[in-house]
């Protein structure tokens, strides 16, 4: 079995909006709605839970049934920060789903998860116990000295820009976060499942990535989504 913990409990501040970024209208439809939508229809997606920000479960439950998001089983609130959030998801799904099954993560404000991105998190995870999505880095990475000059540069073949979806099996999942709060490992500012696990001794295994897979996080951003949503409508890309 194969459930996916989508992540929407932040207030979108940085967005400027007055409603949570994730519940933003685009074309008449939430942005939520078009990630739900991605899991809903990939056929290896079994379950959703959706950790939300308090307040909107209802607003979640109307569009699920509205927009048809069948394989939407559990909303459960946030937490003060993304890692409490994704604990909070974790922590739910103890006694609902097997030690060995996939459960994936992924930020509800990425909306254009491709079908194959998702495929090859699975099938990774199912290899090796964990799965997360990455690309290739292409720009130049210097160090800074002294906050105007660099001598000292990272070769861009030695990285990988890495986000999510990410896959792994619910017993390790489950139980490196109570490691994690336990110790206060991995769970502090820009933390997240990844550098968590890394931080606990978890060799990662790296999944295709998609550069469409773009975070929601400004108003340019959101400009970027429509104009996606548009080129796909238009169908002018082979």
């Amino acid at each position: 079995m194969t459930t996916a913990i989508i992540i929407a409990g932040g207030s979108g501040s940085r967005m400027g909006q007055d409603i949570p970024k994730q519940f933003i209208n685009v074309y008449d439809k939430p942005i939520l709605i078009y990630t739900l939508e991605g899991f809903q229809k990939h056929p290896q997606i079994d379950a959703i839970e959706v950790v939300c920000l308090d307040g909107w479960h209802d607003v979640l439950w109307a569009y699920a049934r509205q927009f048809n998001i069948t394989k939407l089983k559990w909303v459960v609130s946030g937490g003060k920060t993304g890692q409490e959030s994704i604990r909070n998801g974790v922590y739910n799904l103890e006694g609902k789903v097997a030690d060995d099954d996939i459960i994936i993560i992924h930020d509800g404000i990425r909306p254009l998860v491709d079908e194959t991105v998702l495929t090859d998190v699975i099938i990774k995870a199912g290899q090796y116990g964990n799965a997360v999505t990455s690309l290739p880095y292409n720009e130049q990475i210097f160090v800074i000295d002294d906050e105007i000059s660099t001598t000292k540069f990272i070769p861009r073949e030695t990285l990988r820009r890495v986000s999510t979806p990410q896959a792994y099996r619910f017993d390790l999942l489950d139980s490196k976060y109570h490691e994690a709060f336990e110790k206060e490992i991995g769970i502090y500012g820009s933390h997240y499942t990844n550098t968590m696990m890394v931080e606990l001794g978890v060799r990662l295994y790296f999944a295709a990535g998609s550069d469409k897979n773009i975070k929601l996080t400004t108003k340019d951003d959101l400009e970027m989504f429509k104009a996606y949503l548009k080129s796909d409508k238009d169908n002018w890309l082979k």
